[in-house]
C-alpha cells in the first residue's frame, strides 16, 4: 500500500510539470506554424505563445507551476549559449579584425551610456538604468542571421562585418554579465572590484580554453570509433554541464560555462556533427526559454509603461543604427557599407532577455523592466528586415544630400584606413614576448592553484607528503617554466633588432624579466608547500636542477606544444584537405610555400610567371592574411608574404622550391624601408585623360601599380595596361607612400 501511495504522490507532483510543458509546446507549435506562414521571426511567435500561456491572459489555458517553467527556462539558456558557442570559435574572434571590433565596441559603449542616461531621465533607479544600458547595447544574433537567410544577403561584405561584430558583442555580453553580477552584489561601482572581475574572467577563460583544447579534441578523437550518435550527444551535453558546474563553483554564471565549452568543442573535427546532434535539443529548450520570457509580459504593465516602451524602441532603432554607422566609419568602411552595418544591428534579442533575467534572479531590478524589454525586442524584431532592405536606398539618398566634400573625405579616409601597411619588427618581437609571458603565467598559476587546492589536502598529513606534492607539481610545470624563462621567440626579428644599440637594452630587460618571473613562480610554489626557510633552500636546489636539464625540458615542452597546436589546427587542416582533395592528382601531393619579402616575382601575375607551363605546377589556393583565394585565375598576382599551396610531384615541387630561392635577392643595407600603401587618385589632370595606363607612366612615377579603377559607379579590378583613362576616373594605386604623396602634390 505504501508503494502505491508513493507512486500516486509522485504522479500528483509530476502532473503539473508535464501538463505545463505540454501546454508550452502546444502553444509554441501553433505559433511556429502561424509565424512561418506569415514569414515572421519564430522568436516573436514564441513570445506571443508565452503571453497566451501565461497567467496574465485569462482566455487561454495557463500554466499552473511557474517555478518549474523557470527551471526549464534556465536549462534553455544553458543549451542556447552552448549552441552559440558551437557556432563560435576563438580563432574566429582572432580573424574578425579591427573593423568588427571597433564597430562593436563603439556601439556597446555608446548604447550603455545612452541607455543609462535615458533610464535616469525617466526617473528609474540607478540599478535599473545600469541594466537597461547593457540590455540596449547587445544586438540579436538569432534575428539577424534569420533575416540574412530570408533576404539572401549573407554573402555580401557588410554581412561578414556584421557577423564579426556579433561575435565580439557576444563575448562582451558574457563579460558584462560577470561585471553586472559583481556590481549587483556590492550595490556600488568599485573600480578595483571590477578590475579584479575582468582579470579573473581573463584568467579562467584562458586556462579553460588552453586546457580544453589540450584534452577534449584528443578525447573525442580517441573515442570516435566507439561513439554512436546517441553516445556523442550524451558526451557533448555531459561536457557542457560539467563546464556549467565548474563555472558556477568559480563564481561565474552557468551560461558562461556553457558558452565556453561550446567554443572549445567548436575547435574539434566533430564540431559540425555535434552541432547537428545538439540542434533539436537546443531548439526544444530555446523554445521553452522564449515562451517563458513571453509569460512574463503583463498587459497592465505595458499599458502603464507605454511611453517608456515607445521611447526605448526609438532609442534602440536610432541609437544602435547611428552608433554602429559611426563605428563602421571610424574603422574605415565606405559610407554605403557603414549604413548597411548600422541599420542591420538596430534591435535587441536573446542576450537582452538573458541579462534581464539575471537582474530578476539577483533581485536588483524592478518588475516592470522585463516586460518593457520584451516589448521593445518584439517591435525591433519586426522592423529589422525593413531596416536591412532600406539601407541601400537610404545610403544612396544620403550620398546625394550630403555635401560633396564630406563624401570625398569619407571615401579618402576609408581608402587610407584600409591601406596595406607593414608591421614593424619591434611590434612583432613585443607581441611575441607578451604572448609568451601571459599564456605561460596563466598556465603555471592555474596548475599551482589546482595543486594547492586538491593535491596538498590529500598528502599534508603524511610525513613526506608536502615534498612529494611539491615535486609532482614542479615536474608538471617544469616545461612551462622553461618556456617562460628561456624559450626563444621571434628569433630572426630579435637578431635584427639586436644589431641596433637602442633595442639591446629593452630586449635584455624582457629576457631578465622572464627569468625573474620563472624564479618567482618556483618560490611561490615552494612557499605554499613549505616554510619560507625551507622554501629558500628548495628554491636553490630546484633552480640548479632546472638549469641542469634544459634539453629534456625543451623536448617535453615541444611535445606538449605540438599536441596543443595539432588539436587547435586539425579542424582547419581537415577542412582544407576535404576542400582540395579532388584536386590532388594520383602521383602528386600538396605543398605550401611562402613568397619571401625579397622575392622579385612578387607583383607579377600567374600568367606572366608561367609556373604551370614551365614546371607543371598547379596552384590550389593563395592565402593572403585573412583572405583565401581558391583556384586562382591567370590574372591573380602574387604579393610578399602570400602562402601558396602547389600541387605536383616530388621532382616538380623541388624544382619550384629552387625557383623561389633563385628569385630572392638580398636587400641593400642602410636603406630605410618603404611603406607600401593603397591610395585613391581622382583624375582631374588632362595630361592623363585619353592615355592608356602604360602611356600615363603612373607606374614609373609612383613606383606603384594600378590595381583598380572606379568609373561611373562601377569597379574594375586588375585593369589591363592598355585601358584608356577617362576624366573623373578614380584610380586605386598601390605603391611607396612617399612617392605617391609626392605624385599627388604635383
Amino acid at each position: 500500500m505504501s508503494t502505491v501511495a508513493t507512486v500516486a504522490e509522485a504522479s500528483h507532483h509530476l502532473e503539473p510539470l508535464i501538463s505545463d510543458l505540454g501546454l508550452i509546446l502546444m502553444t509554441a507549435g501553433i505559433a511556429v506554424l502561424i509565424f512561418k506562414k506569415l514569414k515572421q521571426p519564430l522568436v516573436l511567435g514564441y513570445l506571443i505563445a508565452g503571453f497566451l500561456a501565461g497567467t496574465h491572459f485569462d482566455f487561454f489555458p495557463s500554466v499552473s507551476d511557474v517555478k518549474s517553467v523557470e527551471v526549464w527556462a534556465e536549462i534553455g539558456v544553458i543549451f542556447l549559449l552552448f549552441s552559440l558557442g558551437l557556432e563560435f570559435s576563438f580563432k574566429k574572434l582572432m580573424k574578425v579584425g579591427g573593423t568588427a571590433s571597433i564597430n562593436a565596441m563603439t556601439q556597446i559603449i555608446t548604447m550603455v551610456i545612452v541607455g543609462y542616461l535615458v533610464g535616469q531621465w525617466m526617473g528609474w533607479r540607478q540599478m535599473d538604468s545600469i541594466f537597461l544600458g547593457v540590455i540596449l547595447s547587445i544586438s540579436s544574433t538569432t534575428i539577424i542571421l534569420k533575416t540574412f537567410d530570408e533576404l539572401g544577403v549573407k554573402s555580401q561584405k557588410f554581412a561578414g562585418i556584421v557577423i564579426g561584430s556579433l561575435i565580439v558583442q557576444d563575448i562582451v555580453a558574457i563579460l558584462m554579465m560577470v561585471l553586472l553580477s559583481t556590481v549587483a552584489a556590492s550595490q556600488q561601482f568599485s573600480g578595483m572590484e571590477l578590475l579584479q572581475s575582468v582579470l579573473k574572467l581573463a584568467f579562467f577563460l584562458t586556462a579553460w580554453f588552453v586546457g580544453g583544447i589540450f584534452f577534449i579534441p584528443t578525447l573525442l578523437k580517441k573515442a570516435k570509433p566507439l561513439l554512436t550518435d546517441e553516445m556523442m550527444l550524451i558526451i557533448s551535453l555531459a561536457l557542457c554541464l560539467m563546464m556549467v558546474i565548474l563555472a558556477a563553483n568559480v563564481g561565474f554564471s552557468p551560461a558562461l560555462g556553457a558558452f565556453i565549452m561550446g567554443s572549445i568543442i567548436a575547435e574539434t573535427t566533430q564540431a559540425e556533427h555535434i552541432e547537428h546532434l545538439v540542434k533539436p535539443v537546443k531548439d526544444l529548450f530555446a523554445a521553452v526559454f522564449f515562451v517563458s520570457v513571453g509569460m512574463l509580459i503583463d498587459p497592465t504593465t505595458l499599458y502603464t509603461h507605454a511611453w517608456p516602451v515607445a521611447i526605448l524602441t526609438l532609442v534602440v532603432i536610432f541609437g544602435q543604427s547611428i552608433s554602429s554607422i559611426i563605428g563602421a566609419l571610424i574603422s574605415g568602411q565606405p559610407l554605403k557599407q557603414s549604413i548597411q552595418i548600422g541599420m542591420t544591428l538596430a534591435q535587441i534579442g536573446e542576450f537582452s532577455f538573458i541579462i534581464a533575467t539575471l537582474g530578476m534572479s539577483l533581485n536588483v531590478t524592478s518588475d516592470f523592466l522585463y516586460p518593457i524589454v520584451v516589448a521593445v525586442s518584439a517591435v525591433t524584431t519586426f522592423t529589422t528586415p525593413f531596416m536591412v532592405k532600406m539601407a541601400v536606398p537610404f545610403s544612396e539618398y544620403l550620398e546625394k544630400k550630403l555635401p560633396r566634400r564630406w563624401v570625398k573625405r569619407i571615401a579618402r579616409y576609408s581608402a587610407n584606413a584600409q591601406a596595406i601597411r607593414s608591421v614593424s619588427t619591434w611590434q612583432i618581437v613585443l607581441r611575441a614576448y607578451m604572448s609568451q609571458i601571459i599564456i605561460h603565467t596563466i598556465i603555471i598559476t592555474a596548475i599551482i592553484l589546482l595543486s594547492s587546492k586538491y593535491l596538498l589536502p590529500l598528502v599534508e598529513n603524511y610525513k613526506f607528503g608536502n615534498p612529494i606534492a611539491a615535486l609532482i607539481t614542479i615536474i608538471i610545470i617544469a616545461p612551462f617554466l622553461w618556456a617562460l624563462a628561456l624559450r626563444r621567440v621571434a628569433v630572426k626579428e630579435v637578431e635584427i633588432l639586436f644589431k641596433e644599440r637602442k633595442y639591446r637594452g629593452p630586449i635584455m630587460m624582457m629576457i631578465f624579466f622572464r627569468m625573474g618571473l620563472a624564479l618567482f613562480y618556483i618560490g611561490f610554489l615552494l612557499n605554499i608547500f613549505f616554510s619560507p626557510i625551507i622554501a629558500f633552500f628548495a628554491l636553490v636546489t630546484a633552480v640548479a636542477i632546472y638549469f641542469f636539464y634544459p634539453k629534456q625540458l625543451h623536448r617535453q615542452y615541444h611535445k606538449i606544444e605540438s599536441h596543443f597546436l595539432k588539436n587547435l589546427n586539425t579542424r582547419d587542416e581537415v577542412s582544407i584537405k576535404r576542400r582540395y582533395a579532388s584536386l590532388t592528382p594520383w602521383d602528386g601531393h600538396m605543398t605550401t610555400f611562402q613568397i619571401a619579402k625579397e622575392s622579385n616575382i612578387a607583383g607579377k601575375t600567374l600568367e606572366e610567371l608561367r609556373i604551370r607551363e614551365e614546371m607543371g605546377i598547379n596552384i590550389a589556393f593563395i592565402k593572403r592574411g585573412e583572405i583565401m583565394v581558391k583556384i586562382p585565375t591567370k590574372n591573380e598576382r602574387l604579393f610578399p608574404g602570400d602562402e601558396i599551396c602547389v600541387i605536383g610531384s616530388d621532382a616538380q615541387v623541388k624544382e619550384f622550391d629552387n625557383y623561389l630561392h633563385q628569385h630572392e635577392f638580398d636587400p641593400p643595407k642602410n636603406v630605410k624601408k618603404a611603406e607600401i600603401v593603397l591610395q585613391q587618385l581622382e583624375l582631374k589632370r588632362d595630361e592623363f585623360v585619353g592615355k592608356s595606363i602604360s602611356q600615363s607612366k603612373i607606374r614609373e612615377r609612383t613606383n606603384g601599380m594600378v590595381v583598380g579603377i572606379e568609373r561611373g559607379g562601377k569597379r574594375l579590378l586588375n585593369p589591363e595596361s592598355n585601358l584608356i583613362l577617362e576624366k573623373d576616373d578614380v584610380l586605386w594605386v598601390v605603391g611607396d607612400k612617399k612617392r605617391l604623396n609626392q605624385f599627388f602634390k604635383e
